[in-house]
């Protein structure tokens, strides 16, 4: 009888209640094909693989991430707080002991989802990585996480949320945003200016097979995590690097993400992306799992496999050998950097546009942070779209010093003096989120 090495984990749910349509390739078929193939390989029948089942998280567990509007109810539904409460469960199995290593196969997706949210990108309502982590934050002695998104997409909801956080590391392996959704996740996206460098973007170019994307994670992100030395890792575990991925270009196999998972010995694993629903999924699937719980992969195959179809080209490797060198260099000189972005500034502002792809939202955003040495600084978010009125959002993070908490409260009742429709607060150290809404406003 097999035995785990190391007792893992598993939460399903497929979400049979909600899908963008019946044939969108984000439905529930992308876990039930995995079930079955769990239950053919009989890995329940491992001793020390357990399952767990989702609970739904709470509004206080969303309220603590993101600021939905007009309300959670609005842009949520129940598949989306159970699919959080999926990753929450496993986090909990993890931190409880229950578990050495959990992982959280759950669907709608998340790590589109910003701080702000006026509707659906990328297939994503509410960040369900983030939603763990801050609850994991508040009841267990948790402080510095470590986010490795290994989706083919950029993780640019999961950057959003974690830009001003310096105890939160977010690195993303994703294909170049010049050929891919959403079109960000370039190296010089090193985060705010409290928390210089520790997001970290590795663009990779099309076509990246299994050898670029394990001399990416041994040559780039082991030695960050490593300088980092976080309290939990947390793997994006998206799976649409697969060769066979109808919507994306790269070249990875079932037997590359069982290495990858192998060595970067994440604590927590939660599904994201991966839409090759029959030919890939269950057999990645069945990879991670395994290398997760310590047992061999080495004859784990999906159907169509063979070396030549995740071979790379030597212009790839070339690019990832100048790359690496690139993107650690980044990460040495980041409190340089940091310092020089800074100087002589109490705050700092950038504005964007932000397209909510699903639901066909425009956002505009005016942004304000608090240069502070002692906390990742007071965040105020002045947003508007095309489906909502003019909000203004602040955070006073989890760890304030006393003058970004002044500075918040400040925004706070300034902003409800006026024109905003409604204002919104997030007080972390108190774990509170108030709002002040105001009829007939624009």
């Amino acid at each position: 009888m097999l035995k785990a090495k190391y007792k893992t984990g598993l939460v399903f749910f497929p979400a049979f209640d909600w899908a963008i349509d019946p044939t969108h390739p984000e439905r529930e078929e992308r876990l039930l094909y995995t079930q079955d193939q769990v239950f053919e390989e009989g890995l329940f029948d491992v001793d020390g693989i357990l399952e767990f089942k989702p609970d739904l998280v709470n509004l206080k567990d969303v309220q603590r991430v993101h600021f939905c509007i007009p309300d959670v109810w609005s842009v949520t539904t129940e598949s989306h707080l159970i699919s959080a409460g999926g990753a929450k469960t496993i986090g909990m199995a993890v931190l409880d002991k229950k578990v050495e290593r959990g992982f959280a196969l759950v669907r709608p997706p998340g790590h589109h989802a910003m701080r702000v949210v006026h509707g659906a990108r990328g297939f994503c309502n509410i960040n369900i990585e983030a939603i763990m982590i801050e609850f994991l934050r508040r009841v267990y002695p948790v402080n510095r996480v470590a986010v490795v998104d290994t989706d083919c997409h950029h993780g640019d909801g999961t950057q959003d949320i974690y830009w001003h956080d310096p105890d939160t590391l977010f690195i993303s392996l994703h294909q170049d945003g010049r050929t891919l959704y959403p079109g960000t996740g370039f190296t010089r996206e090193q985060g705010g200016p409290n928390a210089f460098g520790t997001t970290v973007n590795i663009p990779l170019p099309p076509y990246t097979g299994d050898e670029g994307f394990l001399r990416v994670i041994e040559n780039i992100v082991l030695p960050i995590l490593e300088d980092f030395k976080p309290d939990l890792i947390v793997n994006s575990a998206g799976q649409d690097n697969h060769f066979s991925d109808p919507l994306t270009n790269m070249n990875f196999s079932a037997q590359g993400y069982g290495k990858l998972t192998e060595m970067l010995k994440p604590d927590i694993a939660v599904l994201e992306g991966g839409y090759s629903i029959e030919g890939a999924l269950p057999y990645m699937n069945v990879g991670i799992i395994l290398a997760m719980a310590g047992i061999d992969y080495s004859k784990v195959r999906e159907p169509d496999y063979t070396p030549e179809r995740t071979r790379q080209k030597p212009g790839i490797t070339a690019y990832i050998d100048e790359l690496c060198p690139q993107v650690l260099d980044n990460w040495r000189k980041k409190e340089s950097l940091g310092r020089d972005l800074c100087r002589g500034k109490e705050f700092i502002e950038r504005r964007r546009t932000i397209f909510y792809d699903t639901d066909n939202i425009m956002e505009e955003q005016h942004e304000t942070i608090r240069v502070c040495t002692r906390c990742g600084g007071a965040l105020r978010i002045d947003t508007r779209s095309s489906a909502r009125g003019r909000v203004l959002a602040v955070n006073i993070p989890r760890k304030a010093c006393d003058s970004c908490k002044e500075t918040g409260y400040r925004w706070y009742e300034e902003g409800a003096r006026d024109t905003f429709g409604s204002v919104l607060l997030q007080d972390r150290p108190r774990d509170t989120y108030l709002a002040k809404k105001k009829t007939g406003a624009d």
